[in-house]
């Protein structure tokens, strides 16, 4: 009979989460927001499939924590690393990607960069801009997320 009572509600928690994945998937990603202190500048990317220059950042791949996704889209699309713990400044919720995504903001100002990120099949261009002259064609969510952070604008619970 115990086996019954812990075996049964536990496969049946199992069976109740896979249905919810399957029906309700939720979706989970990060954005860097990379500040050299120096030159008080932003890293900002523009994508060959979107148009706006924005934050750095993807989706979180199943096993992976946030920062360990952080650090995979900062290398992919910047070359840079980093070299301590990015701060996570905000959680937004993302309803232009689906009415289930959610977008973590990181503040990394500890990191390194090997090369200039080059353009490829995903990043068009990937530069270094003042924080007092960004690209004209900054997306709104990026130009919030910049606001909130360095102009103590109240941070947004939509991305």
């Amino acid at each position: 009979m115990a086996l019954r009572q812990t075996g049964w509600p536990g496969l049946r928690s199992r069976l109740f989460h896979l249905y919810f994945l399957l029906r309700r998937p939720m979706t989970l990603g990060v954005r860097g927001l990379i500040h050299d202190r120096g030159s008080n500048s932003v890293f900002l990317i523009r994508h060959t499939y979107v148009p706006g220059w924005q934050l750095p950042g993807g989706g979180v791949e199943t096993g992976e924590t946030l920062v360990e996704a952080l650090a995979r889209e900062l290398a992919e699309e910047g070359n840079i690393a980093l070299i301590a713990p990015p701060v996570l400044r905000s959680m937004h919720f993302n309803s232009r990607s689906s009415k289930r995504d959610h977008v973590g903001l990181y503040l990394i100002e500890a990191f390194s960069q090997t090369a200039p990120k080059l353009p490829d099949h995903e990043i068009a261009e990937a530069a270094f801009f003042p924080l007092d002259n960004l690209p004209e064609a900054t997306t709104p969510a990026t130009l919030r997320r910049i606001a909130e952070i360095f102009h103590g604008e109240k941070p947004s619970p939509y991305w």
